[in-house]
């Protein structure tokens, strides 16, 4: 049995020109219910993301990411959305939306350690 925790993940993606619709994958946020787990691991490869674009704000895109890194852990000063519960901001983190930062359809999977399954899919997908 793979796992008994079910969990659902993200890709976040870079899409430095949002009509062209090409994007990097820089993270991966990843929900666990049961394990009450809401993380997510994320890094920008400036020189890939300027070879997409240089059109690219690399301090922009630096502070949303770093955004989604504090809502996930529901800092107080990551504003209301990182006050409701974790589902809502899983839900708010994973919407789908037209900005240079965003992230793919939801995917669910069973596992032992979320934390574990976050770098593991992390490696997978953006390293």
């Amino acid at each position: 049995m793979p796992g008994s925790n079910l969990f659902e993940y993200a890709v976040i993606r870079v899409v430095p020109q949002v009509e062209r619709e090409e994007f990097l994958n820089v993270g991966v946020i990843l929900y666990c219910p049961s394990k009450k787990f809401l993380q997510c691991l994320y890094s920008v490869d400036e020189n890939r993301l300027c070879s997409f674009s240089n059109r690219a704000n690399i301090g922009d895109i630096k502070a949303h990411l770093h955004s989604y890194a504090q809502i996930c852990k529901g800092s107080i000063d990551a504003g209301p959305i990182a006050q409701m519960d974790l589902p809502s901001r899983f839900r708010w983190l994973t919407a789908t939306r037209s900005t240079v930062v965003q992230s793919s359809k939801v995917h669910p999977g069973l596992c032992d350690d979320p934390a574990r399954t976050l770098e593991k899919l992390y490696a997978e997908q953006v390293l």
